[in-house]
């Protein structure tokens, strides 16, 4: 019986743990050969030695389960080592099909006690690492597609967050680059889609190393249910926008967990406001926009959100 993934090669970055590993078992079992990328930096603020064991760990136990998988340690960050992690999916598998951006890292503090670097670390990271990728796997694409003559199956699927959707008070850096890449991933969707290329964004809400501060306070069920929290309800969301079944889902936002995937709309306008005149004055802005807001509980612009139940992650 064949597989959706079958014949078909993926990158996953930051799969040597987590939501990354979740992810690439996923794409896996449902039948393509994966590039278990990982840094292996022990600390999830990016500190510590790198380490190739979390990315052939995974690997490992890909093809222990009769699976094709080969690792990759490097920095995504690096725009030339994410060059060589694409390449690598090449001269492996002959082509790349699907890249899922993960790789991340946190270094929290409030706006007014933020270091320049853990602003530009973070950044870097999380928003010029799925740059990096994504221009190197679309550089891919087109050539395949000029080639050819037509369309070719190309997936992006990148990794907002929460913290980007409803606030995060002592992640400014954090909230700011899962922002990015929302727009990051519409932007490449509109220019890829000729190619037969879709990107979308997903929030995942999953019990991590990176998020293990925020859910302390939910425990693991000890009856053997799955964890509500744990990566693999994420998982196979990221295996179906990575197949030929999702080809029309594209520069799309999904929020994820616990078995509920909740499809985000673009913001619409809540409020409109003419002036009286050819432009406004101070007085008339006053008029109109103070009593709006008078009545109003903080935060209501991410009241969508708040229906959704959703919080930082």
């Amino acid at each position: 019986m064949s597989l959706p993934l079958d014949g078909m090669s993926a990158i996953v970055t930051g799969a040597g743990r987590g939501l990354g590993r979740a992810e690439a078992l996923e794409l896996a079992g449902l039948g393509a050969s994966v590039v278990v990328n990982d840094y292996g930096q022990p600390g999830r603020d990016g500190s510590g030695e790198a380490s190739a064991t979390p990315a052939e760990e995974v690997a490992e136990e890909i093809r222990a389960a009769g699976g094709r998988a080969v690792a990759h340690v490097g920095d995504v960050s690096d725009h030339q080592q994410a060059g060589a992690l694409v390449q690598l999916a090449v001269d492996t598998y002959g082509k790349l099909d699907v890249l899922v951006n993960n790789a991340g890292i946190l270094r929290d503090r409030m706006i007014f006690s933020m270091t320049e670097d853990e602003w530009d670390s973070v950044i870097r990271v999380h928003l010029r690492g799925h740059f990096n990728t994504t221009h190197f796997a679309a550089t891919h694409w087109r050539a395949r597609a000029k080639k050819s003559g037509g369309p070719v199956h190309g997936r992006i699927i990148n990794t907002s967050s929460e913290a980007f959707l409803a606030g995060s008070a002592g992640q400014p850096n954090y909230a700011a680059a899962k922002g990015g890449i929302v727009g990051l991933t519409t932007s490449t969707a509109l220019a890829l889609a000729r190619y037969g290329v879709t990107a979308n964004a997903i929030c995942p809400r999953a019990r991590t190393r990176m998020t293990e501060d925020v859910f302390a306070g939910f425990e693991v069920p000890g009856d053997g249910r799955l964890d509500a929290l744990a990566p693999e309800h994420v998982a196979p969301l990221v295996g179906y926008l990575a197949s030929p079944a999702a080809a029309k889902v594209n520069g799309q936002l999904l929020v994820v967990h616990g078995g509920m995937v909740a499809i985000v709309e673009r913001p619409r306008v809540a409020a409109k406001f003419d002036s009286a005149k050819e432009t406004f004055t101070f007085d008339e802005l006053d008029e109109l926009i103070s009593p709006y807001y008078e009545d109003r509980p903080p935060n209501e612009t991410f009241a969508a959100a708040e229906v959704l139940g959703l919080t930082r992650g």
